[in-house]
């Protein structure tokens, strides 16, 4: 790679401030409050001398990301880049790629409080300026640990709001902020097999086939390696597979179809690498910094520092069976006996080793369960009696069991074609519940979620319910879920903010609604809502107060703050100055 000039450095610095600052309304006057982060527009910002220095630092340029879609302004007379960003905006890998892209774009957008709106919106016809939005205007394009140390102690040393990005599969807007200094973890992406891998530190002769990701590895290369070496993971799936495969997936829980045999991802966690606020590069584990490694498994991401690498536990790659249910309802009655219905057998086939994933509306069901080392036969056999019941309830409908060689195989078949998953505005809201829930109150739960619809993530129960509930960081009311459902909202580009905020109402209301079915219910830190009222309770249960010492012991400045993150309730609602 050839690396720029000071000169040339200097102009697309220039260049790059030129246009974040026509997307500035006003730049402060006054320095912040000494309460508060440094942004972009105070007089405390860095200067260009002090990000040449840190950039002498890096292996790589340092990075001034902006919206894919500044191609096609101005509409007139759009760049040759125009066709690619409109043909590639749903397209998860492509995002990820971008550093000022994400998968949801409302939350590359700012709302002020007035109701003014930036944003550079995909259709450049609307005749809304491109603006930078919430985008980061600076950043590092991490390739190494000490890529990170350099940006995390740079961030430190001037008290910038810090943001860390890795593929920007991010439903509650935690990988971004506007004004902010980024970290982009996308380009760490070494995979290492081990055939008997000994945690750092360890007292036990005790070994285990595993692989180590670094942070920017996705699913879809993460699966990829699995497979070579014979071995699965329990991972998530999206078209693509383009979620990552060591960042906040891991750090919020990190749930997949796999879940029920082999227990949650963190529950998978071997090892971790990561910087810390002090710049310090740590390893933890069951041997070194332990209260470190609890918290990483389920604390959430963005919270206790910069994630460089994990190691998953690998289990054999065995073949399956996969059950495909579609369900289409004549009335509403029809809609609550089936679902119902689904509801109560969900324990059940949890133990048994089901997961996957459903979609339920008040005029279909759908539903994608396999489980590994079970015939077709045996398959065919266990959803006999429910095949019979909807059968009986709806003339059209289907059932039908299927082998795959491999879990690989199936989730190929399932998830990896480029789908309309990514590339909207959404804001989601959900809760998991609990075995006695699903056993004793499925047709409440029924009437209920009829009433909106919702997603359901079938990949809790079995293992997942034989794990020690304090054993990890993660929300304990996991260790009794069947299942986290959700649902979400959506708008136009061009909805003004009030048309937004109706459409948050509406979330909100849904959001008791779910309450409603199990109160007290927890809810995945990754596919919750931005509205909790607890969310202490609602996100982490338990574990709050344990959770949030450790961030106490290891960022006390609270360098890391995310959205309804470990100590967040300190910070405003902008989360740029503490309370």
């Amino acid at each position: 790679m050839i690396r720029p000039s000071a000169a040339m450095k200097s102009k697309i610095f220039v260049a790059s401030l030129a246009f974040l600052i026509s997307s500035v309304p006003a730049l402060a006057q006054e320095s912040p409050p000494s309460n508060c982060r440094c942004l972009y527009g105070d007089p405390c910002w860095p200067s260009e001398a002090d990000f040449a220095q840190l950039e002498s630092r890096l292996s790589q340029p340092l990075i001034y990301p902006s919206p894919p879609e500044a191609s096609c302004y101005p509409a007139s007379n759009p760049s040759e880049n125009c066709t690619d960003v409109q043909e590639n905006s749903q397209d998860g890998r492509w995002i990820s790629d971008q550093p000022g892209s994400f998968q949801y774009p409302n939350f590359e957008d700012y709302i002020f409080p007035n109701g003014t709106i930036s944003a550079c919106y995909l259709n450049s016809t609307l005749g809304f300026p491109c603006e930078q939005g919430s985008i980061p205007p600076v950043g590092v394009d991490a390739r190494s640990a000490e890529d990170i140390q350099a940006a995390v102690r740079f961030a430190a040393e001037h008290n910038l709001r810090l943001v860390v990005k890795n593929t920007g599969h991010d439903l509650l807007g935690r990988s971004t902020a506007r004004n902010a200094f980024m970290i982009w973890t996308h380009h760490l992406k070494e995979i290492t097999y081990h055939d008997a891998f000994v945690p750092s530190n360890s007292n036990s002769s005790e070994s285990f086939k595993a692989l180590t990701f670094g942070a920017g590895v996705q699913w879809y290369e993460a699966y990829d390696a699995a497979e070579q070496n014979g071995r699965v993971i329990v991972g998530g799936s999206s078209d693509g597979g383009s979620v990552g495969a060591a960042g906040g997936w891991m750090l919020g829980g990190g749930h997949g179809a796999l879940a029920p045999v082999y227990g949650l991802g963190v529950d998978n966690a071997l090892q971790f690498t990561v910087v810390v606020a002090s710049g310090e590069y740590l390893t933890a584990n069951a041997y070194t910094n332990p209260d470190l490694f609890w918290a990483l498994r389920g604390g959430g991401g963005g919270t206790f520092g910069v994630v460089t690498s994990v190691t998953h536990l690998t289990h054999p790659s065995t073949p399956v069976s996969a059950v495909f249910i579609d369900a289409n309802f004549s009335s509403l009655d029809v809609a609550r006996e089936v679902t119902a219905e689904f509801f109560r057998i969900q324990p059940g086939l949890a133990d048994s080793g089901w997961g996957g994933y459903s979609w339920i509306l008040n005029t279909s069901l759908s539903s994608r369960l396999l489980a590994p080392n079970v015939s077709d036969a045996d398959a065919n056999a266990t959803f006999a009696p429910f095949a019979e019941f909807v059968k009986s309830k709806s003339n059209d409908s289907s059932v039908y069991t299927a082998p795959f060689a491999s879990f690989h195989d199936w989730n190929r078949e399932e998830f990896y074609v480029i789908g309309p998953q990514v590339g909207f505005n959404s804001e989601i809201s959900g809760r998991f519940y609990s075995r006695k829930t699903l056993e004793t109150n499925h047709e409440k739960m029924a009437d209920v979620i009829l009433s909106f619809g919702a997603v359901l993530n079938n990949v809790a129960g079995g293992a997942v319910n034989r794990v020690d509930p304090d054993s990890v960081g993660v929300h304990p009311g996991w260790r009794d879920a069947i299942f986290h459902a959700f649902n979400g909202v959506s708008w136009p580009e061009g909805a003004t903010a009030e048309e937004i905020e109706s459409k948050r109402e509406l979330l909100r209301s849904w959001d008791e609604l779910y309450e409603s079915i199990e109160p007290g219910a927890g809810t995945y830190f990754n596919e919750g809502s931005l509205y909790e009222k607890d969310f202490r309770h609602t996100l982490f249960g338990s574990h709050y107060e344990r959770l949030l010492e450790i961030k106490d012991v290891y960022d006390p400045s609270g360098l890391f703050i995310v959205a309804q993150g470990v100590s967040s309730e300190r910070w405003d609602e902008s989360l740029n100055c503490r309370k």
